[in-house]
């Protein structure tokens, strides 16, 4: 069980990590100002379209951040695991959020209020380099994810995802099982296609013996044969 006395004592781990290229004063004093809330599964951090008042580092937990499409329909556009942040894209540009943060699972998640975030950034040239190094990170990504979208089959596309919440999560005791429940409907999202289409796949994976389901998990049988699946190569 969660609680937000337990989460604020560990905490300061992550903020460490991420703003390590500030000035120890100002790590203090982000640590100082930062607000620690546990999020229940379901729960939404913020919502598309609302006004940044801060940004938020994902402190224990898993989030999804989502876009609303076409007649409502939702869009994952970026999995947040431990140490992530979120928000800032949406705070730096000074724009309302483009996505939805939604957590997968009970979470802590630190708060940053906006005028101590972007008084630190706009004084330190390390962090605010840092963040640009972050911010082009996840640019690279999106356009990879897009260029995948374009142009591999939906098969390719699906061992690819399984492979990308292998690695953004990682693996139960058994290091078989991955480390999140996602619904079909949401896998389906990630992979850019039909429920109906990834809940056949993935009984194919499944029926050749590369991928076994139970309920909502998926333990990964023949993690080479996945890889070869998903035809990574550059």
């Amino acid at each position: 069980m969660l609680s937000d006395q337990t989460e604020c004592r560990f905490c300061n781990k992550y903020l460490g990590e991420i703003f390590s290229a500030a000035t120890p004063e100002h790590v203090a004093e982000i640590a100082n100002a930062k607000e620690c809330k546990v999020y229940k599964k379901g729960q939404v951090i913020f919502q598309e379209g609302a006004h940044p008042y801060g940004i938020y580092c994902i402190n224990t937990g898993k989030v999804k951040l989502s876009h609303s499409g076409d007649e409502g329909r939702e869009q994952i556009i970026r999995l947040v695991k431990p140490g992530d942040l979120i928000g800032y894209k949406a705070l730096i540009d000074n724009e309302p959020y483009t996505a939805t943060a939604t957590v997968l699972e009970d979470s802590a998640v630190c708060f940053i209020p906006r005028d101590i975030f972007l008084q630190i950034l706009q004084t330190d040239t390390a962090l605010s380099l840092k963040m640009m190094q972050i911010i082009t990170s996840e640019l690279r990504r999106a356009e990879t994810k897009i260029t995948h979208l374009a142009q591999k089959p939906v098969r390719e596309r699906l061992a690819e995802t399984l492979l990308t919440l292998k690695e953004t999560y990682g693996l139960e005791e058994d290091e078989q099982t991955i480390n999140v429940t996602l619904s079909r409907e949401e896998i389906a999202n990630l992979v850019g296609t039909a429920t109906e289409s990834a809940i056949r796949l993935l009984s194919e994976f499944k029926k050749e013996k590369v991928i076994d389901l139970t309920g909502k998990k998926i333990r990964i049988l023949r993690l080479q044969q996945l890889i070869k699946m998903a035809n990574l190569q550059d």
